[in-house]
């Protein structure tokens, strides 16, 4: 099992490579993607700043709060897009019948799907996660508690996305089913949990599980808890495995477009 991991993850890094080398061959729109991120998302950070030059805190959140947890968003994202980045494309593949060619690869089905695209202005959020940390307060222990953390973060976002996506071995439309789950997580995680109260709450610990891809991880880095640790840990192993269960069971519903193109 320890060797086929090993297998897997050196098949992600070395499509993550290819991805990259791709999209370098135009350098001045690979660098405008990553700079332009990281000036956008430095945009909402001022925002927040205005926002608390005019009030101490927002539901119990200062403004080193916020910078952490806008931090965590912006890393967890960025690792979602980063190596997964065709998650977003996995219903219309479904629905269009296009995934003959990764049917035929010699590699895990869902797996060469999900790592067929990097988006590149995601590395500007993950430059722009790790300056925020910088500026939060950065140890070895937050370096590497929040490593963690927006890595589980990013594989939690890619599994709920697979989640919802294979709903189009069943159904049409599921390609904005989709797309509306990963915008509310993304518009949702970057608030104040303490702002939400009673069922939009609940929503974070189950259908939306932004509590478990960030707001959790948020309250260890400020005060670590084993017990919220190792939950944090466990979710993400169970909806990853959820999700390739869901996925390969739709598999068996799926229908060939007849598209056999190559991947090169």
């Amino acid at each position: 099992m320890l060797t086929e991991a090993k297998k897997e993850l050196k098949f992600i890094f070395l499509s993550i490579k290819y991805n990259l080398a791709r999209e370098m061959t135009n350098k001045v729109a690979f660098l405008t993607n990553i700079i332009f991120m990281i000036l956008n998302n430095a945009a909402f950070l001022i925002e927040w700043i205005i926002f608390f030059s005019i009030k101490d805190n927002i539901g119990g959140y200062y403004l080193k709060d916020v910078i952490l947890l806008w931090a965590l968003a912006s890393g967890t994202y960025a690792i979602c897009f980063i190596f997964f980045g065709a998650v977003q494309e996995l219903p219309n593949l479904i629905m269009n019948g296009k995934i003959d060619s990764f049917l035929v690869q010699p590699k895990n089905v869902l797996l060469s799907i999900l790592v067929s695209k990097t988006k590149i202005s995601a590395i500007g959020d993950l430059m722009y996660s790790y300056i925020l940390l910088f500026i939060y307060g950065i140890s070895i222990k937050n370096f590497l508690l929040f490593t963690l953390f927006i890595i589980t973060g990013g594989i939690i976002v890619t599994a709920i996305a697979v989640i919802f996506g294979s709903l189009a071995f069943y159904i049409t439309k599921a390609d904005t089913i989709t797309g509306n789950i990963m915008g509310t997580m993304l518009n949702f995680g970057t608030y104040p949990d303490s702002i939400f109260k009673g069922a939009i709450r609940l929503l974070f610990y189950t259908i939306i599980p932004i509590g478990f891809s960030i707001y959790m991880p948020l309250y260890i880095l400020k005060d670590f808890n084993i017990i919220s640790f190792i939950i944090v840990i466990s979710y993400t192993v169970l909806i990853v495995l959820l999700g390739f269960l869901i996925f390969y069971k739709g598999l068996k519903k799926y229908s060939s477009g007849n598209l056999m193109s190559a991947r090169v």
